[in-house]
């Protein structure tokens, strides 16, 4: 019950947390990126957005966890709005990873004592691949949503959380068996949720699931 309340109270909160501040920081690789910011704070978080979506697409989440006492980042990954960079007319292909990277160290540069990761899909990805190729304590923590690493699991080096839904599915079959696999290898820390419906990363949000995702991603990125 006092989850419950918590959380109908950080809800209520979030109404009236609108984005800081616009704001654009380079990648390694020569890229800009663009990106939104909410809240304040020493807890960084960022929001990597599935290639269906772009980071207006998590304008209410980042409210949220803004309300929870997060400064969150949603960025656009290069070949969204008006990030760019190698690779952009292909952003699947792209190195996705130097996004997030480059938005983590933004955090860090301007405060954030911690920096953890949202990805949903092949913002998932290119998550685990950020923290695969950060330094040791770059990233605290990651969330996939629907998602796994594009590189070895076994080489993340973070207290990950994977969320994906029992009959999520693409053109290949469903995406539980991969993800379980991937779980299985990733170090610990690290949790596993399975919940009912098919929706997949992102459109989870657009659930009757919505409220248990957004608690059980606080109850990780609070956790001692």
């Amino acid at each position: 019950m006092f989850v419950l309340r918590a959380f109908l109270a950080i809800l209520l909160l979030a109404q009236f947390v609108a984005a800081q501040e616009h704001v654009s920081f380079p990648t390694e690789d020569g890229g800009v990126v663009s990106a939104d910011l909410y809240g304040k704070g020493e807890r960084g978080l960022v929001l990597a957005h599935g290639g269906r979506f772009n980071k207006e697409s998590w304008e209410k989440q980042a409210r949220t966890f803004a309300s929870a006492g997060f400064r969150v980042l949603a960025f656009d990954f290069r070949g969204y709005g008006t990030s760019r960079g190698p690779g952009d007319s292909a952003p699947m292909s792209a190195p996705l990873h130097l996004d997030v990277l480059a938005a983590v160290r933004y955090l860090r540069k301007t405060g954030a004592k911690t920096v953890s990761v949202i990805g949903g899909s092949m913002g998932g990805g290119a998550a685990g691949d950020a923290s695969i190729a950060s330094q040791p304590g770059e990233i605290n923590r990651v969330v996939f949503l629907g998602a796994y690493p594009n590189g070895p699991s076994e080489k993340l080096k973070c207290a990950s959380l994977f969320i994906v839904a029992r009959d999520d599915a693409n053109e290949d079959g469903p995406r539980l068996p991969k993800i379980q696999e991937q779980y299985e290898k990733a170090p610990e820390p690290k949790t596993l949720i399975i919940l009912d419906g098919s929706a997949h990363a992102q459109f989870l949000f657009q659930t009757a699931q919505a409220e248990r995702v957004m608690t059980e991603i606080l109850h990780f990125l609070s956790a001692k």
